[in-house]
């Protein structure tokens, strides 16, 4: 499945993440295959309660949520006090266990990793609306590493608790409320079958205002037809898709275009030779370049964001013709976590993140206006 080939080539980046990529450079995929791929069938893997989602528990975060890590902001920002939109944001894989198939709601590690990528992608948002986070029984990182069928259970399984989290989420706000949609990685993944199959066609798609579905290749040939917004091609331009992956200077993305081009898009045709959609998140529009002067503020990393800062002017961003955004050398303060061939997916949000704020403004701006 496509799905997992591409989380393939990203198994790294999670490993790097979390303090492992010694153990990636050594030994790659058979480390990766023998510790991490669930021995486990399926139908016998622990799946625990699934969540209830009327409760508050089940979320990551939402309105009224008490130390709600969205709401986080670095200084010189906050979150807004009105929120004329609601977000709905997926966030990406953080369980690496293999004793079962689908993360429980209450792994500490995992959810300690939860919160920081809700601090670093979600609260981009929280200047606009209140964010929605859903927690969920992710598919477990090893289940990108194989072609099994349970790893596709896995992920189905996933996908249900994010349709169930949406459905609630749509009752609680109100009828006519814009929305925003947020995923990155496996959250983009899981995104874009929402998408396909609870957006496209259907009157809630003139409710969004934008979809980003973040460090996930989308083909502009065979997937975007089918997901109901096309792709963004200005910054004041809602109803729409935003979608980039990051990869320094000098990139080698030959691993993900190999995978990308041996896969099958969402139409059931090949997406070899396809473009991917790229839209620049210094400009807001699809393709093109933009200098280090364009960029706003990306969000320089510490262990726990706490002392955090906005550095402006330091990552310039141009689409590639294949759809890969390119952002010049290596940017300091963003070296800890890079994948082998420059890739920077684990700081898709983080390099761009005043952008992505006011990106997302624009767009509401201009949705609130039709």
């Amino acid at each position: 499945m496509a799905a997992r080939r591409f989380l393939y080539v990203i198994a790294g980046l999670i490993m790097l993440l979390l303090g492992m990529g010694l153990v990636y450079n050594l030994f790659g995929e058979q480390i990766f295959r023998h510790f991490l791929i669930p021995t486990v069938a399926f139908d016998q893997s622990p799946q625990g309660a699934a969540p209830d989602y009327s409760r508050p528990a089940a979320w990551l975060s939402r309105p009224g949520l008490p130390q709600d890590p969205a709401r986080w902001a670095p200084k010189g920002f906050a979150p807004t006090e009105q929120p004329r939109v609601e977000v709905f944001y997926v966030a990406p894989t953080t369980y690496l266990r293999r004793e079962r198939w689908n993360a429980p709601l209450d792994d500490p590690q995992a959810n300690y990793y939860l919160r920081l990528f809700a601090q670093s992608q979600a609260s981009a948002f929280n200047g606009v609306g209140a964010i929605w986070a859903p927690r969920y029984r992710q598919a477990t990182f090893g289940a990108f590493l194989t072609n099994a069928a349970d790893a596709q259970r896995a992920l189905d399984f996933a996908y249900r608790d994010v349709a169930a989290a949406f459905d609630v989420f749509l009752a609680a706000i109100p009828a006519d409320r814009p929305i925003v949609l947020v995923g990155h990685s496996q959250g983009a993944l899981l995104l874009t079958r929402l998408l396909s199959e609870r957006v496209a066609g259907q009157p809630l798609a003139r409710r969004i205002i934008a979809a980003y579905v973040v460090g996930w290749p989308i083909s502009t040939v065979t997937d975007l037809p089918t997901l109901g917004l096309p792709g963004c091609t200005k910054a004041d331009e809602s109803g729409c898709i935003v979608a980039w992956q990051s990869f320094a200077e000098p990139a080698d993305p030959h691993m993900v275009r190999a995978h990308y081009d041996d896969s099958i898009g969402l139409d059931g045709q090949p997406r070899r030779g396809t473009p991917m959609l790229c839209v620049n998140p210094l400009t807001g529009a699809t393709g093109g370049a933009a200098p280090a002067s364009a960029n706003h503020g990306a969000l320089v990393p510490t262990t726990d964001l706490s002392d955090a800062t906005i550095v402006a002017g330091q990552v310039p961003a141009r689409c590639d013709r294949s759809g890969f955004l390119l952002i010049g050398p290596p940017p300091e303060g963003f070296g800890r976590y890079v994948m082998p061939g420059n890739n920077f997916h684990v700081y898709d949000m983080a390099l761009f993140w005043a952008n992505v704020r006011a990106d997302v403004a624009t767009r509401t701006k201009a949705y609130l206006a039709r």
